[in-house]
């Protein structure tokens, strides 16, 4: 029997109750890793979860993305449990529909609450993280992105300026910790998920038609581009890893 890609390895994943966090952590669980699945509401899914994921040692914590003190003592409860974080997949995030004219409902207030959820929360984590990535020598952050980062559309103007600022510092701290650790971005477009409160699916599928290879982008697909930022693309830092389909072609 063939070795799993990731047997002895442990991963903490955000936003691992539901969505692409969730198949991202079945997906590293699957191919050997120990999985903190982190969640900020979904406690009972992310629980249900934990049970269900193959292998032993998987856990649910509360990371909620706008508390860094909780992020700290996260770390230190990981800590306790194991000496060094191999994978971390910030995935957690929160959007809202605002059409990008709409300044009046994009108050600076209502701005600054999506850069905290989608740049600052991740930034957080990872700092929190850092000294467990780095004493496994071969540590990886993968920062789930949006191709909205490079287009400027997307679900309202402040969330695609944080996913822009979630991708430079990417290449700055892929800067700052290697060769220890290495980061990454993975940037779909719409993907089969609720995340964007108010898209049907129909809206989705309808999108994925008019791009090149014309299908739906899954959580499965975005989780698989995570598991291969670990597992083959050992010489890529500092850049991000386009999954959408086409679609910004």
């Amino acid at each position: 029997m063939n070795k799993a890609a990731l047997e002895g390895q442990f991963a903490v994943v955000t936003g691992g109750s539901s969505g692409i966090g969730a198949a991202c952590a079945r997906l590293l669980a699957a191919e050997g890793s120990r999985v903190v699945v982190g969640f900020n509401r979904g406690e009972d899914r992310a629980q249900s979860l934990v049970r269900e994921l193959p292998g032993s040692g998987h856990l649910a914590l509360h990371i909620p993305l706008e508390d860094s003190a909780q992020h700290a003592s996260v770390a230190s409860k990981i800590g306790e449990i194991t000496k060094s974080v191999n994978i971390l997949v910030n995935s957690a995030g929160f959007t809202q529909r605002i059409p990008h004219a709409d300044f009046e409902t994009l108050t600076p207030e209502r701005f600054n609450s999506f850069l905290v959820a989608n740049a600052g929360g991740p930034y957080s984590i990872t700092r929190a993280l850092l000294p467990l990535l780095r004493s496994s020598g071969r540590g990886l952050v993968v920062n789930v992105s949006s191709v909205s980062a490079f287009t400027g559309a997307g679900s309202n103007l402040a969330y695609c300026a944080a996913k822009a600022a979630l991708d430079t510092m990417c290449i700055s701290m892929a800067r700052a910790c290697g060769p220890a650790i290495r980061f990454l971005s993975v940037s779909p477009a719409s993907v089969d998920t609720g995340f964007v409160e108010g898209r049907s699916r129909s809206e989705i599928e309808k999108k994925a038609a008019q791009t090149p290879l014309g299908r739906v982008v899954t959580p499965e697909d975005v989780a698989h581009a995570v598991l291969a930022c670990a597992t083959h693309l050992k010489t890529a830092t500092g850049t991000r890893i386009v999954i959408d389909g086409g679609h910004t072609l």
